[in-house]
């Protein structure tokens, strides 16, 4: 039997039948997420979702925008393409739950130089995962195939996210106080940040390849470098049911320098004591082999430290306890105190 003869659009670099072929594998993953919320199913012009009006006496909803960055870099290297689903998801969920936000929706947006059937369906299956952690619905998205703008086997990959929040209980930084206690969150590695430095210091200048060990982590730099941003929602919000949390800040883009004072009062600043926790042996390479001082460390990765949690000084171990029974690692790390709207680390 002769070939199929491919259209003209597929020879020109889309495949329109290939993209319909991988919507129809990708369906129950996508659906694997759908809750009591969702109306209609994957393939609308647009997501239908009911929220959930009657939690909230005055609901507000909450939404980010942002992408995987450079970080895909090492996913086009390794070929591991599902932990950047879980990426993208889990740093915009972190980003709306500084306000005290709950997830309610995802959407993604993936766009390829060439349609590859395995690598969007790892991508989806990421993205599927990290939802149904979450408890978010992945209610849509939009795959491009771009040929000629993107080089075959190279994407970008970036999403959006809705949740919500009871007006009275958004958490803005505005009840800060001198003497508040700071709890600090475990990162898991890198994050999404500071890739285009990370990947110059350890494959350039280092010159380790993927598969070799990289420095003290007990990992290769593969393994090390594409750990998933982790998610914080559940014990973030596990812990505001308890305990009066005054402030949240996700170590991103900027570091401790700049994240941290988008929660602080005008008049209020914040002393980190770095003793308090281990730095990960990954940024301890990175600043040795690059060399990076201590300030733009800082600056530009997250230190070990992905989420920070402000509340009084009473709450303070009890937020540790209950964070850590969440199976957080958590302690606190610092205090608000009196003076320029600024981080100092002692």
């Amino acid at each position: 039997m002769a070939a199929e003869k491919k259209s003209a659009y597929a020879r020109a670099g889309v495949d329109i039948d290939a993209a319909n072929q991988t919507k129809g594998a990708i369906k129950e993953l996508v659906r694997s997420t759908f809750n009591e919320g969702v109306l209609g199913d994957m393939g609308g012009f647009g997501g239908l979702f009911i929220p959930p009006w009657r939690e909230c006496e005055e609901p507000v909803l909450v939404s980010s925008v942002d992408g995987v960055g450079t970080k895909l870099k090492l996913a086009f290297m390794s070929g591991i393409h599902g932990s950047v689903g879980m990426d993208i998801v889990n740093h915009c969920a972190n980003d709306i739950l500084v306000q005290g936000a709950r997830p309610l929706f995802f959407m993604d947006y993936l766009a390829l130089g060439s349609h590859e059937p395995a690598v969007v369906e790892a991508i989806v299956r990421g993205l599927a995962q990290a939802c149904r952690d979450i408890g978010c619905v992945l209610i849509g998205g939009e795959t491009a195939e771009m040929a000629g703008f993107y080089q075959a086997g190279e994407y970008d990959l970036a999403g959006s996210i809705v949740g919500i929040v009871d007006r009275q209980r958004i958490i803005d930084g505005r009840t800060i106080e001198a003497g508040d206690v700071v709890i600090g969150l475990a990162s898991d590695g890198l994050h999404t940040n500071g890739y285009t430095l990370a990947r110059k210091v350890i494959i350039e200048q280092g010159g380790l390849g993927l598969d070799e060990p990289l420095g003290e982590t007990g990992r290769t730099v593969a393994e090390e470098m594409l750990r998933p941003h982790r998610a914080y929602v559940k014990p973030i919000l596990g812990l505001m049911e308890e305990i009066d949390v005054r402030g949240l800040v996700h170590i991103t883009g900027g570091g401790f320098w700049d994240n941290v004072p988008r929660t602080l009062p005008q008049g209020l600043g914040v002393v980190i004591r770095k003793g308090e926790w281990e730095i990960p042996p990954v940024f301890s390479f990175l600043a040795r082999v690059g060399p990076i001082d201590e300030r733009e460390m800082f600056h530009v990765f997250n230190m070990g430290i992905g989420m920070m949690a402000f509340m009084r000084r009473e709450e303070g171990e009890k937020g540790v306890t209950i964070l850590r029974d969440l199976g957080e690692d958590a302690r606190i790390i610092g205090e608000v105190v009196e003076g320029e709207q600024a981080v100092k680390l002692v």
